[in-house]
């Protein structure tokens, strides 16, 4: 079963987030646009590089209103010691969820039992906390932070503009679609 256009569960975790730990509940995305981008493990190989890539558009995605939770099953206080040691993990400004009962990573379906590790999921969601987007990668292929602000961008329209789909390769400002019957097979 997917859980795409399901309502987020409810979970509560610890976080790391601007030097400081705080807690973090589904309650808190009520109202906002949300990403949720779970990653094996801190201080690994290609998740530092996904993370930074994120941690580079960051103010972006905020311009759009959207909050970013990377998650992985790693405790807060090892985010803030991969914060402490890492380069790349230290130019972040976002929120560092830790998952270490594994409840989130179970709730969004990306979790690898045997392992105790998250897949690399990444996951859009609107402000009445349903998730629009979902896109699972095997371990070795990392993400692009350009491909998700433009998936953003086109959840947020359709959002908006009840009637109108954004074909593939929409970038904001193209044209959309308006699905209706004159447009069956013309396409």
């Amino acid at each position: 079963m997917s859980v795409i256009n399901t309502e987020i569960k409810p979970f509560k975790a610890q976080a790391f987030k601007d030097g400081k730990f705080i807690e973090v509940t589904e309650a808190d995305l009520k109202g906002k646009w949300a990403v949720f981008f779970f990653y094996p493990a801190d201080f690994t190989f290609v998740c530092p590089t996904e993370l930074g890539d994120v941690a580079d558009h960051y103010a972006e995605f905020q311009k759009l209103g959207v909050e970013i939770y990377s998650v992985s099953t790693d405790t807060h206080f090892t985010h803030k010691a991969w914060h402490d040691a890492s380069d790349t993990i230290r130019k972040i400004k976002y929120t560092m969820l830790g998952d270490p009962t594994m409840q989130i990573s179970r709730n969004f379906e990306v979790l690898r039992e045997d392992q105790g590790l998250a897949n690399r999921g990444t996951f859009i969601v609107d402000p009445n906390g349903i998730i629009q987007t979902v896109e699972i990668t095997a371990e070795g292929i990392g993400r692009d932070a350009e491909d998700l602000l433009r998936k953003v961008k086109a959840a947020q329209y359709v959002a908006a503009h009840p009637g109108e789909v954004c074909p593939a390769k929409w970038k904001e400002g193209e044209a959309t679609l308006a699905p209706s019957l004159d447009l069956v097979g013309k396409i």
